[in-house]
């Protein structure tokens, strides 16, 4: 190993990225595939909360399960006892600590002070094109399910830290359009992005 590897093997130890946005963004897709490329280890708020989800006796299978009405019926768990946000949360914040990690979470941009934080935004219209070509639903069923998930989610976080999901860019280092943008050209741009900030 030369000197440069070691070097860019030590400044790896320290990484966080935190990668956010909301449904039919890409958020998760692009996720996994940084952590494989920079040699991250990978957490997802979404799947801490599925295991929580079931020990409640849900089965959270398949991709659009939270747009699902059983991913909504363990919504409306979360919104009348904020244990499960606060659990994962605080897994999350362990997980953190350790450093060379990526968190695919709503809320670790808020909760975590260092670290190197991501927004991916689209429009309601084209997350909703985008979720009902993934899960095989009407557009029209897709946007109500997204407008109801994400205002009870908004509420949710609102209540527990007090900021504004999805209004609240304040966190960021980059906010990124995906409306216009394949899921290979997202995880092409976000790579410059962080080999130029985080291992020039």
């Amino acid at each position: 190993m030369g000197a440069g590897e070691k070097t860019k093997q030590h400044d790896k130890k320290g990484i966080v990225i935190c990668i956010s946005g909301l449904a039919g963004t890409g958020k998760s897709t692009v996720a996994k595939k940084i952590a494989r490329k920079y040699g991250l280890r990978y957490y997802s708020g979404g799947d801490a909360l599925k295991e929580l989800a079931k020990d409640e006796k849900y089965a959270p299978t398949g991709r659009g399960w939270w747009e699902s009405p059983a991913g909504l019926s363990f919504l409306g768990l979360r919104e009348r006892d904020h244990k499960f946000d606060k659990l994962v949360d605080k897994k999350l914040l362990s997980y953190q600590k350790q450093g060379n990690v990526l968190l695919d979470s709503w809320t670790m941009p808020w909760l975590v002070r260092d670290g190197f934080k991501i927004w991916l935004l689209a429009s309601l219209e084209k997350r909703a094109e985008r979720v009902a070509k993934r899960d095989g639903i009407t557009k029209q069923k897709a946007l109500e399910m997204l407008k109801e998930k994400e205002g009870k989610t908004r509420a949710i976080y609102k209540k527990l830290y007090g900021f504004d999901l999805g209004e609240d860019f304040k966190p960021f280092d980059l906010v990124l359009d995906t409306d216009d943008l394949d899921s290979e050209e997202v995880f092409d741009t976000l790579c410059r992005v962080i080999d130029s900030m985080l291992f020039k």
